[in-house]
């Protein structure tokens, strides 16, 4: 429980201060920072439960995609200000220097490995924004229908 809970530290530190580092305004970064704390741990939940990195990313990117829209809409702010920080925390980076690391190595057969790795990830985390944008599209489509 104590790991969850520096984990969870962690993610929300790490997801600020990359918003501060892309000058996001100050009034976007808490709510930042906690998108990407649920987005985590959503998808920390889905790999804990056998899930898979792949399958996790993807619904931690779709939580983190509908999240930032509605969380956009209550500041009155850009959705980009909250999506781009919370992904961090989703972002395959040590996979990435895995595989760095063993193609320098000349192991190349690990780092392919490694590579599948990254590319499985990065896509299910662009397939995750791509159904986010979607069901935020059907929601406002059934809302203007309703009305």
């Amino acid at each position: 429980m104590l790991e969850l809970g520096i984990e969870v530290a962690g993610t929300y530190v790490a997801t600020i201060a990359f918003g501060i580092l892309l000058n996001i305004p100050r009034r976007a970064l808490n709510l930042g920072g906690w998108v990407g704390v649920i987005g985590f741990l959503l998808y920390r939940g889905i790999v804990l439960v056998g899930g898979g990195y792949v399958v996790g990313n993807l619904l931690g990117a779709v939580w983190i995609g509908l999240a930032s829209l509605q969380v956009a809409r209550w500041k009155h702010m850009p959705m980009i200000l909250f999506n781009i920080p919370a992904l961090v925390p989703l972002v395959p980076g040590g996979q990435a220097y895995q595989m760095i690391k063993y193609f320098a190595l000349g192991q190349n057969s690990t780092a392919f490995t490694y590579l599948l790795q990254v590319v499985m990830i990065s896509g299910s985390i662009a397939f995750g924004f791509l159904l986010s944008e979607m069901v935020n599209r059907l929601r406002q489509r059934g809302l203007r229908r309703h009305r």
